[in-house]
């Protein structure tokens, strides 16, 4: 009898294990894209004060200081009901904020309005601690980059591409350049290319004295226009923007310092060569010496000037050369002895920290090994710190070197870590993830000692285990194929998520996940982004997912993510194919039914899969996909590629809209007709290849969207979203599981 109630008692048992096995709960798209099911917890908002013990946080409309090693308030600097420029009137709807050097104003940012991917127009207010008083900057219309003098006297800004000055002791606003001029003259500010390709906004700079502003004057007068058409109203309307492509006219940039003691304009020599890029200018520890870097077209060769600020007379202190590419970066600093700065370098075969002299003499490579630093944070007078991935090409880990080279371990934590540092490095917050836990922040002293733990997200990785979820796993593929110029055969990192109900006598159908640019990798030991649970979708519904880090991405040596230059699409079309002869030859596939999908370089690669690799993958979706490279900007393109006038297979041979007549599979093409980067072209170009072969294939545009196709036309924030992978679900549904 004990032992016949023993197994009714397991049965029951086994009985409540099963039924809440299948109590798990499935999840669709609205998830995703309207009611934020998935979003993890986050920390925002702790902006270091310059005392590098305390820190800002904007909350509840109050601008509150907090103690970092404790997390007690210790004061709050402003309410929302302060923020009203008359007593009657209601208070800004404020969205950011900046702090002057010495904490004793505030510029207040409303009504912010995009431009591009980083610039915005603004009305900014100046709020000032002492009076609290709250005043517009200007009433002349909207301003751009508002920027305190270092000595908060005065605040730069710009307007209709040219630069002013407002004192805020007089109230006086005084216009320094004059020339601004849409589609013609930028001062201050980039031009489209810039500010995508060499990512800032910002193209002025105060002296370290406040009394002289270096600006960047961009001339693209004969850099050519792309329309685009907006399809709004009765007689849609066209607009027009500066963008050069591969091998065509770029802007002419200048360098100019205002010194605003005696109104002059001087312009830096940056060389007789105009056909050029200065992508990085900064002020060294020498009020009157500014930084400029130099690169020439092919970008292969780096140099930084030395600008005298009152003559404009320059010489070289740094100079690099690249057999293939030179990354440009903020991984420069410069120090306070103002004799050395800090930067990094490919020159050894991986990216490392040098110690450098503004005397030009040799300099001094303070981290060493097969391993890239993948992030500097700066320096504290000791000791730089910095991130890299040191473990493995997918992991990322927080290190202190000083400046003999002599290196320790910060933060050593499993996974991806990222780190926010207070102004004296003193305390830093770190995001530790890893592919199978959430974000967790907490807070360390630079010791790497833990204070206090400012959010783990226990309660969103308890909530997430009621949903159907397969397992994401990190794995190594060895082939062959995977050689590396000299012959060297490499293993490639790779994730793979199973349906949640995995049953390895049955055959799946896979979808191969892919970016593949130059640099960039898919497959990291981090927590998940939002395409995570879109994938995890799809394997509710029985498809694999599964990405690699193919040759050309970034993390592992030099060779490794050059080896794609003059031929993008080739070698990282060709570890696809492999993936998908791979994954056929796993017991558990069906090898007739592999698809692939992409968005942006990773649209590219989809295209590439359905046409040189439509042998092994029979399914692809590509969303606002590059078709030519002879369409895309001049400065990710050249850097990669060189010219097509220099380079003309490289640009063709790799280019889908040249080899549509290989596809045999399914193929849905996804574009959004405003988009100001990869250009709408690209979809028409290849779509007029694919008819001029007799290739049918579905298509999807959405009018008027931009490269990342979100937002609505009407009824709600998420539409496009949820429209285009409804598009993508019912497209992969019917062909990868005949549904």
């Amino acid at each position: 009898m004990k032992f016949k109630s023993l197994l009714i008692s397991l049965f029951l048992v086994l009985g409540t294990l099963s039924a809440s096995a299948q109590e798990k709960k499935n999840f669709e798209l609205e998830d995703l894209y309207q009611r934020g099911t998935f979003y993890a917890k986050s920390v925002r908002g702790m902006n270091s004060m310059k005392d590098g013990k305390t820190y800002a946080s904007f909350e509840r409309g109050e601008l509150n200081i907090y103690n970092y090693k404790t997390g007690k308030l210790e004061k709050t600097l402003f309410g929302i009901s302060d923020l009203t420029v008359h007593p009657d009137s209601l208070p800004i709807g404020l969205q950011n904020y900046e702090l002057s050097q010495n904490e004793d104003k505030m510029l207040c940012l409303t009504d912010m309005e995009s431009i591009y991917r980083h610039s915005f127009h603004a009305n900014y207010y100046v709020y000032d601690f002492a009076t609290k008083t709250l005043q517009p900057l200007s009433k002349n219309g909207k301003q751009r980059l508002a920027t305190f003098s270092p000595d908060a006297t005065k605040v730069a800004f710009m307007r209709d591409n040219n630069l002013f000055i407002k004192d805020l002791k007089t109230g006086e606003e005084k216009q320094f350049t004059t020339d601004g001029l849409y589609n013609h003259i930028i001062n201050g500010a980039p031009d489209w290319v810039y500010e995508e390709e060499f990512s800032f906004s910002q193209g002025f700079y105060w002296s370290p004295d406040s009394k002289k502003i270096a600006f960047m004057k961009f001339d693209e007068s004969n850099v050519r226009e792309f329309q685009m058409e907006e399809f709004e109203g009765l007689y849609p309307e066209w607009y027009s923007f500066k963008y050069p492509k591969a091998g065509e006219d770029n802007s002419i940039v200048e360098i100019y310092v205002y010194d605003l003691e005696n109104g002059k304009t001087v312009k830096m020599d940056t060389g007789k060569e105009t056909d050029i890029y200065l992508p990085r200018i900064a002020w060294t520890k020498d009020a009157n010496v500014l930084a400029i870097q130099r690169l020439n077209r092919h970008q292969n060769h780096l140099e930084i000037l030395a600008a005298d600020a009152t003559t404009g007379k320059s010489r070289v202190f740094y100079d690099e050369t690249n057999d293939y590419y030179i990354d440009i970066t903020d991984d420069w600093h410069f120090l306070e002895d103002g004799k050395t700065f800090l930067m990094t370098s490919e020159r050894s075969g991986y990216n490392h920290i040098y110690l450098c002299t503004l005397d030009g003499k040799q300099a001094k490579q303070l981290t060493d090994g097969p391993w890239d630093v993948t992030s500097v944070y700066g320096f504290d007078g000791k000791e730089v710190y910095f991130q890299a991935a040191k473990n493995t090409p997918t992991d990322r880990q927080i290190y202190a070197v000083n400046l003999k080279g002599k290196m320790r371990e910060v933060i050593g934590r499993e996974g991806t870590n990222n780190a926010t540092f207070s102004n004296d490095f003193s305390y830093l917050i770190n995001v530790n993830s890893s592919i199978s836990q959430p974000r967790q922040y907490e807070l360390y002293t630079n010791k790497g000692k833990l204070v206090r733990v400012l959010e783990d997200n226990h309660e969103f990785a308890e909530r997430i285990k009621d949903y159907n979820l397969g397992e994401k796993k990190l794995m190594k593929i060895s082939d062959p194929a995977f050689v590396l110029p000299d012959g060297t055969q490499v293993d490639v990192d790779a994730w793979q998520i199973l349906p949640p109900d995995f049953d390895p006598a049955k055959k799946y159908p896979v979808l191969i996940y892919v970016y593949g640019g130059p640099g960039h990798q898919t497959v990291n030991n981090s927590w998940a982004d939002s395409d995570y649970w879109w994938l995890q979708m799809l394997a509710q519904h029985g498809i694999i997912s599964v990405s690699i880090n193919n040759r050309g991405s970034g993390a592992q040596g030099e060779v490794f993510k050059k080896m794609t230059y003059l031929q993008l699409g080739k070698y990282e079309t060709e570890d696809m194919i492999t993936l998908a002869k791979y994954m056929a030859k796993q017991p558990y596939v069906d090898g007739s039914r592999i698809g692939i999908y992409g968005w942006s370089y990773g649209g590219f690669m989809a295209a590439n899969g359905i046409t040189k690799g439509a042998d092994v993958i029979s399914t692809a979706v590509s969303v606002a996909p590059v078709t030519n490279w002879r369409y895309y900007d001049n400065v990710y393109t050249e850097r990669f590629m060189r010219t097509p006038q220099e380079n003309p297979d490289g640009y063709d041979l790799n280019s889908p809209v040249h080899n549509t007549e290989l596809i045999k599979g399914n193929y849905l093409l996804c574009h959004g007709s405003g988009d100001d980067n990869v250009h709408y072209q690209n979809a028409m170009e290849l779509i007029k290849a694919m008819i001029s072969n007799g290739k049918q294939f579905d298509l999807m545009i959405y009018p008027n969207k931009n490269h990342g196709i979100y937002g609505g036309y009407e009824y709600g924030a998420g539409e496009c979203r949820m429209h285009l992978f409804n598009k993508i679900n019912s497209f992969l549904f019917e062909h990868l599981l005949g549904e």
